[in-house]
């Protein structure tokens, strides 16, 4: 009978305690493999029950395979119930690595959050291009284009290609000018792509602070968008210009997270980008 309560109890602890925080990252290695030492002791107890449900078994009917016991059932429970304790522990150093992992990522996002608000409002303040949400009015004395254009309003289309080949050919400038006058219309469904023409356009023209808050502002538009992979190095390329270098190196240690399957030129920008900065890892 005392066997019977032992191992009811300590199936009661396989089979709830451990289980919450392993699922919860079922995809580390670490849960993976606490979660099968777990599958392992419910196995085992489940066989230590069925054993005591016939009596402990008779010599005579014990399969030829099952091994012969080395000690008795009490304590066999004993040494089951340690090592639950043990993968309990496990399971709470786990959890707390995971929440001290969530708490820096979360510093790291303010801090950086932090810093293009301030390159924004320095830029406000000082009277240079930018504005503290992050869109970039134009700047003074920009070459003047609009009179070899038609009167009127034009195809965004349009002119995102003729600011894409501005910018192919490196008249930075043009294809500022360009990007402008799409994100002028806040309702262009090509604000996105003008965005990042900007961000590129100021890049080339080495205003880099205006670059990092017009790069930030493509990333926050989309995140999972066509050019976000582009942006977030954009951005790091600005801020490690500027000598924000410990910013720059946060913004390139999370793009391994947060794009996995990068394309190869990103990959290669990232590591030489880290290298500039002087990233360590």
């Amino acid at each position: 009978m005392r066997f019977v309560v032992a191992s009811s109890l300590l199936a009661a602890l396989v089979l709830t305690a451990p289980l919450s925080p392993a699922r919860a990252q079922v995809d580390s290695r670490e849960g993976i493999a606490l979660q099968n030492q777990i599958y392992q002791l419910r196995q085992e107890l489940k066989s230590m029950e069925d054993q005591a449900a016939r009596g402990g078994g008779s010599g005579s009917r014990t399969p030829a395979y099952a091994p012969a016991p080395q000690s008795g059932p009490n304590e066999l429970v004993t040494q089951l119930l340690t090592r639950v304790d043990a993968l309990e522990e496990q399971v709470r150093q786990l959890r707390g690595q995971i929440e001290e992992t969530g708490n820096q990522q979360q510093r790291l996002n303010d801090d950086l959050n932090k810093k293009i608000d301030d390159l924004a409002f320095q830029m406000q303040t000082t009277g240079k291009p930018g504005s503290a949400n992050g869109s970039v009015p134009a700047p003074p004395n920009l070459p003047q284009t609009a009179a070899a254009r038609p009167a009127g309003p034009r195809n965004a289309e349009a002119i995102l290609q003729e600011g894409d080949a501005a910018l192919a050919r490196r008249d930075f400038a043009a294809a500022e000018s360009s990007a402008r006058e799409v994100l002028a219309n806040r309702t262009s469904p090509r604000a996105y792509d003008a965005q990042y023409l900007l961000a590129e356009a100021l890049s080339g023209q080495k205003q880099f602070p205006q670059a990092a808050v017009a790069y930030d502002d493509v990333y926050n538009r989309s995140r999972t968008g066509p050019h976000a992979q582009d942006a977030r190095l954009g951005l790091a390329y600005a801020l490690t210009a500027i000598n924000e270098k410990k910013a720059a190196c946060d913004v390139l240690g999370r793009m391994k997270a947060e794009f996995p399957h990068m394309r190869p030129d990103v990959t290669a920008g990232v590591s030489a980008t880290s290298a500039r900065a002087g990233c360590r890892g």
